[in-house]
C-alpha cells in the first residue's frame, strides 16, 4: 500500500513540476536549434533580434517550417556578392515582409506581407543587393520602413 501511494505522490509531483516548467519557459525561436549565430540590428531605429543564415544550407532553410515570430525578430540573410537574391515561400507556416538591403546598409527594395499562399512564386528586387531580411507580415508599414531607410548592423 505504501508503494502505491508513493508512485501516486511522485507522478503528481512529476505533473506539477512540469506544468511549472510549462507556464515558465520561454522558448527560444525554433530557428535557433539550426542557427549558429544571433545578433541585433536596427532600421531607422527599430531594434530587432535576428538570426543570421550564411550558407548556402541555413539560406536554403530559412523560416521554413517555422510556426511564427516575434513582433521584433527576424532573420537576416547574409550573401557574398550583391546580386538580385530571389525568395519563395516553400515551406512557410507565416505571412512575412521581405526586404532587400544594399552593402551600405540602405533598403533598396520591400516585398509586404508575402503569404505562404504564394509559393511558387519567387520575389527578387530589381536593385542589388547583399542582404535580405525577413520580419513578420506588417513590420515595414507598422515601423515606416521603406525604400532608403537605413540599417545597421
Amino acid at each position: 500500500m505504501q508503494r502505491k501511494y508513493l508512485l501516486v505522490f511522485g507522478a503528481g509531483a512529476a505533473a506539477i513540476l512540469a506544468a511549472a516548467l510549462f507556464v515558465l519557459w520561454d522558448p527560444a525561436p525554433v530557428y535557433d536549434s539550426y542557427i549558429a549565430s544571433t545578433c541585433s540590428i536596427s532600421i531607422d531605429g527599430i531594434a530587432l533580434r535576428v538570426a543570421v543564415v550564411d550558407t548556402p544550407l541555413t539560406r536554403q532553410q530559412g523560416l521554413s517550417n517555422i510556426p511564427a515570430l516575434k513582433p521584433d525578430e527576424g532573420m537576416l540573410f547574409i550573401f557574398e556578392e550583391d546580386g538580385q537574391h530571389s525568395f519563395w515561400m516553400k515551406d512557410m507556416a507565416l505571412s512575412i515582409d521581405i526586404l532587400w538591403i544594399t552593402s551600405s546598409g540602405r533598403v533598396v527594395f520591400i516585398a509586404p506581407a508575402v503569404s505562404p499562399d504564394t509559393f511558387p512564386q519567387a520575389f527578387t528586387s530589381d536593385s542589388p543587393a547583399r542582404y535580405v531580411l525577413e520580419v513578420p507580415a506588417g513590420f515595414a508599414t507598422e515601423h515606416g520602413i521603406g525604400v532608403g531607410s537605413k540599417v545597421a548592423f
